[in-house]
């Protein structure tokens, strides 16, 4: 297999949209606590921007191979269907971008950081990988792949050092919630093709439109949950309307017609980018608010 073709199942396979959804927790939670670029914050933002990505998504399409051939909507944003000859690839891929970084921020952290960066990874290969496989563990599997998103979070305020509050914890109790929810209706569109494949997740064993509802019912507490957080942080609950629109139509669609969420789900990925936005923009309110 050429060297650029390999390149390139490798950057489909890592989900390049889907980057700043683990980097930025990570970099948002580091400055914030630290009000400081050091290496350590670079080092650190780019590990949770490709190498982390590529590992979480990677060992996914891999072990996920056989219910992607079954699955129309792979390819691009969604994922790349791995040719066989690129498992191993993949998987090497994977291990050797993280290494560097990884050995790179256990020097110099700490063994309260090295706890959560393990811990991290744990999930992020465990949730694909036998023979744990979390991801195939209704309700285990949305709570893990939300572990990936709001686990850079968490290492980026240990590694710097941040002092915990009970309105920190709700923050992150919000941000859990909201990859529970994100992870519950992605799963959603999946339903026919995962049961096809025998892979068991929260949309297969209690259905599509239970299973939107119930991201629905997340959503909603992340953003009362915010509510509880210092100010401008309440003002973050509105982040959560666009979610509970997209997600609304679907809370009573049939199993058989779950690739219909696929629609839902594009709208997912621009949601993010807004809410993102929104969110940077209350952050950098709460800094100067801070300085």
């Amino acid at each position: 297999m050429k060297a650029l073709t390999a390149a390139r199942e490798l950057f489909v396979s890592s989900r390049p949209v889907s980057w700043i959804n683990t980097a930025y927790p990570f970099a948002a939670a580091s400055l914030l606590t630290s009000r400081e670029i050091d290496a350590t914050f670079v080092i650190g933002t780019l590990f949770f921007l490709i190498p982390y990505n590529l590992a979480m998504y990677g060992i996914n399409d891999v072990f996920d191979y056989e219910s992607d051939l079954r699955n129309p909507r792979k390819g691009g944003a969604h994922g790349a269907v791995l040719d066989r000859r690129m498992h191993p690839v993949t998987l090497w891929a994977a291990g050797l971008s993280c290494l560097p970084f990884v050995v790179f921020l256990v020097v110099v952290g700490s063994p309260a950081s090295w706890l959560v960066l393990a811990a991290s990874l744990f999930f992020v290969v465990f949730y694909s990988a036998p023979p744990l496989r979390l991801k195939e563990r209704p309700f285990a599997d949305s709570m893990t792949s939300s572990i990936h998103f709001f686990s850079p979070a968490v290492y980026g305020l240990v590694l710097a050092g941040a002092t915990w509050t009970w309105q920190l914890g709700l923050i992150l109790l919000a941000f859990a919630l909201w990859g529970v929810a994100s992870h519950a209706f992605g799963a959603v569109q999946d339903v026919v093709a995962d049961r096809e494949a025998g892979i068991a997740s929260i949309a297969t064993a209690r259905g599509a439109a239970w299973t939107s509802r119930f991201a629905l019912v997340c959503y909603a507490a992340a953003g009362i949950a915010m509510l509880g957080t210092a100010w401008p942080g309440p003002l973050a609950a509105v982040a959560v309307i666009p979610y509970l629109v997209a997600v609304w139509p679907y809370r009573s669609i049939p199993d058989a017609d779950s690739a219909a969420a696929t629609a839902g789900w594009r709208r997912f990925l621009w949601i993010n980018q807004l809410a993102g936005f929104l969110v940077t923009l209350l952050l950098i309110w709460w800094w100067t608010l801070t300085a």
